[in-house]
């Protein structure tokens, strides 16, 4: 039984862990911690959840649940996750991050810590997107040269960062397996006098608007034909399944920085 806590307990993707870790035979919610001042600190993490009482009381003290948990997920912010992250090397706690936003002086740091502890690390931990990033190896292998790529995300409006990281990570791999390096090559929205396309690029288009989950699509448009891979979330329960997979995994792993694509052993 994996001893899971969670943070950012009360936001929506908390709400989901919550729930999933308490549908999940082969794992125990040991903690359920919210933002230093929040009103629901003290409130029992079922009830946050909506699915009834789990005797697990939230805190606002990270470090007073770590003794008792095998593995900390974590859906904040980059700031809070990096200072999570301390506190899990200091216990020798194991860690899903789901965080998305890191700048790269950012994910340097996360990369560094993960070399003391296990951590999965995904921008997006549904089994679909996981799938998807596979397959785009396969399309970008064989039609990527001769294909304007365009990359679509929609999000909901109180997303705060653009593109999304699942959208990054989508245009990363396509970009690897066509030797290119996406912080050269990506365009992030068109306006005004653009010149003719440079097949070479890849191109990014982001929506914000109602409560959407996360739509993702990724096009292939050649002389002829076009081929797109398209994701679509409705639930949050699909990443925090996933991230539950994810941490009863990691368990017993050696130290490093783990995707997905282990835990699915793809």
């Amino acid at each position: 039984m994996t001893n899971i806590a969670i943070t950012g307990a009360s936001g929506r993707m908390g709400k989901a862990l919550i729930e999933a870790v308490s549908l999940d035979g082969n794992s125990n919610l040991s903690g359920a911690v919210v933002r230093s001042g929040s009103s629901l600190s003290g409130v029992d993490a079922g009830d946050i959840a909506g699915i009834g009482k789990l005797n697990v009381i939230t805190t606002s003290d990270l470090s007073g649940v770590l003794d008792e948990t095998d593995v900390l997920i974590d859906f904040t912010t980059p700031a809070t996750t990096l200072a999570n992250l301390e506190l899990c090397v200091a216990s020798n706690v194991a860690m899903v991050v789901g965080t998305t936003g890191f700048t790269q002086e950012q994910l340097a740091e996360l990369e560094s810590q993960a070399e003391k502890i296990p951590v999965v690390f995904a921008a997006n931990f549904s089994t679909g997107i996981t799938l998807a990033l596979q397959l785009l190896e396969t399309a970008a292998r064989v039609m990527g040269a001769d294909s304007d790529i365009e990359i679509t995300e929609t999000h909901h409006r109180n997303k705060v960062d653009a593109p999304s990281g699942t959208a990054l990570a989508l245009g990363r791999v396509v970009a690897d397996t066509l030797g290119r390096n996406l912080d050269d090559c990506a365009v992030y929205g068109r306006e005004g006098i653009t010149g003719v396309r440079d097949r070479e690029t890849i191109g990014f288009s982001t929506v914000r608007a109602g409560d959407v989950v996360g739509d993702h699509t990724v096009l292939f448009a050649s002389e002829g034909e076009r081929l797109e891979i398209t994701h679509k979330a409705s639930s949050r329960m699909s990443f925090a399944r996933g991230a539950v997979r994810a941490a009863n995994w990691l368990t017993g792993k050696p130290a490093g920085l783990y995707s997905m694509k282990d835990v699915l052993e793809l």
